[in-house]
């Protein structure tokens, strides 16, 4: 780090944080998939509490289930969306503050777990049912929950006034 602006130094820091982080759902989501996919068949439903099931299904459309079949486009699409985020990471961080870094990590890493399943499986693996939403994974929680965040963090950071 030497040689770097205090701002740079804080950034890579920020950054390696973000990546560790996004690195920890990326490992939740692939080995909750991985449990799932080994100790279920397809389609099969196990209750868990009485409003919380576990049921495992593949969907090659998006959220909700919408664009069914065509899974190589929206992996394509995913792709360019994961670059957008990191395209903009260091901006979200520094105006989103801790929740808007929180945030982005939460969507970087849930959109390389189900990018990844487009990939390796060719649709993305779901299991988390609710009986009133869809059927999701860890990925959608993040990816949800991190724009939560960083709307949070966009919203409650105060625009400077600089000269």
């Amino acid at each position: 780090m030497r040689g770097m602006t205090s701002r740079e130094k804080l950034y890579a820091i920020r950054f390696g944080g973000i990546m560790m982080i996004a690195g920890a759902v990326v490992l939740l989501d692939r080995l909750t998939k991985a449990w799932v996919r080994n100790h279920f068949a397809l389609g099969e439903s196990r209750r868990v509490t009485s409003w919380f099931y576990l049921t495992f299904i593949e969907n090659t459309g998006t959220a909700f289930g919408f664009f069914q079949g065509n899974n190589k486009a929206l992996a394509i699409f995913a792709f360019i969306i994961l670059v957008a985020i990191l395209y903009g990471a260091r901006g979200l961080s520094e105006r989103g503050g801790f929740w808007g870094a929180f945030g982005v990590a939460l969507v970087l890493g849930g959109a390389v777990g189900n990018i990844m399943d487009r990939i390796h499986f060719g649709r993305v693996i779901d299991f988390l049912d609710f009986r009133v939403w869809p059927v999701f994974n860890v990925a959608d929680s993040a990816i949800s929950v991190g724009m939560l965040c960083i709307f949070i963090g966009l919203l409650g950071k105060e625009p400077s006034h600089s000269l």
